[in-house]
């Protein structure tokens, strides 16, 4: 199936976006993570698009998006969130499932409890909305998002560097010869623009007003209980399986998995993870989209 590459206007930005499969069928929106772009979902999006329509933009400041200068644009997560909407509204897309990673958590949960009514189901892979996903490497992150500042920010300026992007894809993955290095690597030459890890900085900063939306999230799940897909990798200490289990809790008909991976998951359990997305839309998403 041919992925094409294509960008669009949104509130002036150029929105890059990775668009795969038959726009008659039941759509699903990839929403990627720090310090990725939608090339994380390169593979995965092949191997859906035989059945569903996949739409994955690049946020601003990530990828091949635009990465205007903070004087010009607010790094905030209400702020991607709208972009992101806008991007679905000009494409069309009224209902879509959403699968998110990592930052495209708060992304795409901000959008399913504010419009429940357009998301037919949620995968989450290394996508949090508990408390209990909190490992001990966001213990830095808090402290510069509560008080930055020259004591502060050496900490998470480390997070930026090529030997932190190296781990994020290698840690917690037992054969460590499944991960090409172009990952990080391409991720790395992102973050090296000048300027980009300001932007970085400023959405470190942001992050903690995510859990603000928690409640908000939790309560969407009780309400409306979306079918929801958790593929974690249990050896992820980024966000902590306790994360994936956690969805449970408000949504008992969760289907969850816990894989021998780490944060990037994809990477070396892809094949597992996509068709454990085919046979979980395949039951779900006839009803919805019948809605």
């Amino acid at each position: 199936m041919t992925t094409k590459y294509q960008t669009a206007q949104v509130d002036g930005l150029d929105v890059f976006y990775r668009e795969a499969g038959d726009p008659a069928r039941p759509a699903i929106v990839l929403l990627h993570g720090f310090p990725s772009s939608s090339v994380m979902f390169r593979d995965l999006i092949e191997r859906l698009a035989g059945e569903y329509h996949v739409i994955a933009p690049d946020h601003i400041g990530f990828g091949h998006s635009a990465m205007p200068s903070p004087g010009e644009f607010s790094y905030t997560f209400d702020r991607l969130t709208e972009i992101t909407l806008g991007l679905l509204d000009q494409l069309g897309l009224g209902k879509f499932a959403v699968y998110v990673q990592d930052y495209g958590a708060p992304i795409g949960f901000r959008i399913a409890s504010r419009h429940p009514e357009r998301v037919t189901a949620i995968v989450s892979q290394s996508g949090n909305a508990y408390m209990e996903g909190f490992t001990d490497f966001w213990k830095p992150l808090f402290e510069y998002a509560t008080k930055p500042g020259p004591d502060t920010e050496p900490a998470v300026r480390e997070l930026l560097t090529v030997d932190a992007t190296r781990w994020q894809y290698t840690h917690g993955e037992p054969d460590t010869s499944l991960i090409s290095p172009d990952t990080w690597q391409l991720d790395q030459s992102f973050l090296d623009r000048p300027g980009n890890q300001e932007i970085q900085l400023l959405l470190f900063q942001d992050y903690r007003f995510n859990l603000d939306g928690y409640p908000a999230f939790q309560q969407y799940f009780r309400e409306h209980q979306p079918p929801l897909l958790a593929v974690w990798g249990r050896n992820d200490e980024i966000f902590g399986a306790p994360g994936a289990e956690a969805f449970a809790r408000d949504l008992p008909d969760a289907e969850i998995h816990l894989l021998d991976a780490g944060h990037f998951a994809l990477n070396s359990q892809g094949e597992r993870i996509a068709a454990l997305i085919l046979g979980f839309l395949g039951r779900h998403l006839p009803a919805a989209e019948g809605e």
